[in-house]
């Protein structure tokens, strides 16, 4: 069912939901577009709708062959709302989901497109803060590039910042996608352009291994993996790639590539993965039992636990995560002695079949069965030795003590 949205704008069908709202294929005065109509409960709120006035003329400003323009912003009424350009073609995690991994040439390439695209933005000021393959649309109309990647556009610009108002969320507060947070803003510090990189680099590290370096388990377990834990090498890369995507998973941001320098390095990377086939590397266990950092609520009786998605943690408390993965948390920072539990340089490690992951939870859990076994086993050694002690002891006093012959003798007078 078609419904206006202000004045200029017909939404017309419904092309995907989202965390943050539904985009819809729309009809304005220039022809088709993608209208990006956010939550009712975001469009009531008065300094959101303020923020997003404010930050008009620098989305309106973003003007590159990378990045999906944003045309107008609406606000009428009930309705707050980006228009887009429509791209014609999928994004990337529905392509991820249909081949799990990509050859590495194609999955340089589309990487060094969205950098091209972040170039850009970050000359102009704007971080997107929110990288990840749902955010990345592919062009299907446009030419094919190396390993027959499609052109790669950056969209949602500007969404989570819009989102994160100082109203809706305080400053000892996180507002992201789990698997794609840098280091820095899991320990409070305010975004900048270098929070993009580090999500970038998880992208593409995602797109050569099928998994994230370090998604699995609960949330607040991923978290504390970004702060102390060392991304797992992957086998079957040329070095210098590796290295590429090292410096930009660094934990400190200083240590990371601008985004022009990723996208030029990465270009010089195409000629030496032509032909190199997708990788072939198993994907480690999660740990869905896994809890850290949650915040402290009425307690509830157990129930069976099914396996979580990696990152599948809705922006709206009690919402379930929809079918395009766009999700979010919102989470307390955790504080430094909890960044620092848990096993180091471990969680992504290869191990053998069976073998639990030191520091996880099943790995404690049958650390404390083991322990109790030697506990038991202890015990019932000294109850037999405690046994056996009084056995003798019995025995000796038996030996030592005068035969009862059943008579009396007096004393002599």
């Amino acid at each position: 069912m078609a419904r206006n949205i202000g004045s200029r704008y017909t939404a017309h069908q419904i092309l995907g939901r989202g965390s943050a709202g539904t985009v819809w294929l729309g009809e304005g005065p220039e022809g088709p577009v993608a209208i990006k109509l956010l939550r009712e409960d975001l469009a009531s709120d008065q300094e959101l709708v303020g923020r997003f006035v404010q930050e008009r003329t620098a989305l309106l400003g973003l003007d590159h062959p990378r990045v999906v323009a944003v045309r107008d912003l609406v606000v009428d009424g009930n309705d707050l709302a980006l228009v887009m350009e429509l791209v014609r073609g999928t994004d990337l995690r529905t392509r991820l989901d249909r081949e799990r991994r990509l050859a590495p040439e194609a999955a340089v390439a589309i990487i060094a497109d969205v950098a091209d695209g972040l170039a850009a933005a970050h000359a102009a000021g704007v971080v997107h803060r929110d990288v990840k393959p749902e955010n990345i649309l592919l062009d299907m109309e446009g030419p094919l590039g190396p390993g027959g990647a499609h052109p790669a556009l950056l969209t949602d610009f500007g969404v989570a910042k819009l989102i994160d108002t100082p109203r809706r969320t305080k400053a000892s507060k996180i507002i992201g996608t789990p698997d794609y947070l840098a280091p820095e803003i899991v320990e409070g510090l305010p975004p900048r352009a270098a929070v993009d990189i580090y999500a970038l680099a998880t992208v593409l590290y995602e797109l050569l291994a099928g998994f994230t370096p370090f998604g699995g388990g609960h949330p607040g377990a991923v978290l504390r993996r970004h702060v102390t834990e060392t991304v797992v090498p992957l086998p079957g890369i040329p070095e210098e790639l590796w290295q590429l995507l090292v410096q930009c998973l660094a934990k400190a941001p200083a240590s990371r590539l601008r985004a022009s320098e990723l996208a030029a390095r990465l270009r010089e990377q195409l000629p030496t993965l032509t032909g190199i086939p997708p990788l072939d590397v198993d994907e480690p266990d999660t740990e869905p039992t896994e809890r850290a950092y949650e915040e402290p609520g009425p307690s509830a009786p157990s129930a069976p636990e099914e396996p979580r998605r990696r990152g599948a943690v809705p922006l709206v408390p009690g919402a379930v995560p929809d079918s395009n993965r766009d999700t979010h948390t919102s989470m307390r920072v955790p504080g430094p002695d909890e960044l620092a539990g848990g096993a180091r340089g471990t969680a992504r490690a290869p191990r053998s079949p069976g073998q639990r992951r030191p520091g996880s939870a099943r790995h404690k859990a049958e650390a404390v069965r083991k322990r109790r076994i030697r506990l038991g086993a202890v015990g019932v050694l000294l109850v037999a030795a405690v046994g056996v002690g009084g056995w003798l002891a019995l025995s000796e006093d038996g030996a030592s003590a005068p035969r009862d012959s059943g008579r009396t003798t007096a004393p002599a007078p």
